[in-house]
């Protein structure tokens, strides 16, 4: 991959978008300090420090959107998850995106796609990972959050975390494009621990209540409402 690092940015997402056409496919726009970060639904990620990671993966397989591109979310999920499990932590997904541990967030995912004129000009995956935080800065966001340094009680070298995470991205990433989510299924239901449990999910304004059965062969989130009424979720937040 090529790294691109920026000393200080509002958002690492809205660079990638303003410079899609600059950036070749396989970039890691990546910042310490980024100032106005965004997650799903236009949630503010709060800035929490320089000795965490802010980035976006340019990617451009195509000029045409695929099923499987949505599913790339998930793919960045495990492989989040994976490098977690490296420094002894146990990670938790929380469909589609999140990556929680201890029932804590510690990384969460935000994809976008870039059309012009029918085109796909490109893919972009912000994530943002706590690394070394202050229990007291955690303590101030508005849902229970955590870091790596906290979970194993040291210093994490942050280079060292991001070299790890994008060569483990690689490693499977065209394999990937041509399988789509039955690679990863295993591996994602393995950590996924919100499955058999009653859950809300909200999707667009409706929030839509039952037990989390499945995850389909493409990604998608079964669940079973008290009417036993099946619903095939695509898109929405656990809350």
């Amino acid at each position: 991959m090529n790294l691109f690092y920026l000393e200080e940015i509002d958002s690492t997402n809205k660079y990638a978008k303003e410079h899609i056409n600059d950036l070749s496919d396989k970039t890691v726009v990546y910042t310490y300090r980024q100032t106005n970060g965004r997650g799903r639904l236009e949630r503010k990620w709060s800035y929490l420090g320089e000795d965490n990671i802010y980035a976006s993966i340019i990617l451009k397989p195509s000029e045409e959107m695929k099923e499987v591109y949505s599913n790339l979310t998930q793919y960045l999920c495990v492989i989040l998850a994976q490098t977690f499990e490296e420094y002894g932590v146990i990670p938790k997904i929380k469909w589609p995106n999140d990556i929680q541990t201890n029932s804590k967030k510690i990384s969460g995912i935000l994809a976008e796609g870039v059309i012009e004129h029918g085109k796909l000009e490109g893919l972009i995956l912000g994530f943002g990972i706590n690394l070394n935080t202050k229990k007291e800065l955690l303590e101030q966001i508005n849902q229970p959050a955590t870091s790596l340094n906290i979970e194993t009680g040291k210093i994490i070298d942050k280079e060292i975390f991001l070299k790890k995470l994008l060569e483990r991205f690689c490693l499977m990433y065209d394999k990937f494009i041509e399988e789509g989510f039955i690679l990863i299924k295993n591996e994602y239901i393995r950590r996924a621990g919100f499955l058999n449990k009653e859950i809300n999910v909200k999707v667009f304004d409706n929030t839509i209540s039952g037990i989390a059965k499945e995850i389909t062969d493409n990604g998608a989130l079964k669940l079973i409402d008290k009417q036993n009424k099946e619903h095939v979720l695509l898109i929405g937040d656990i809350l």
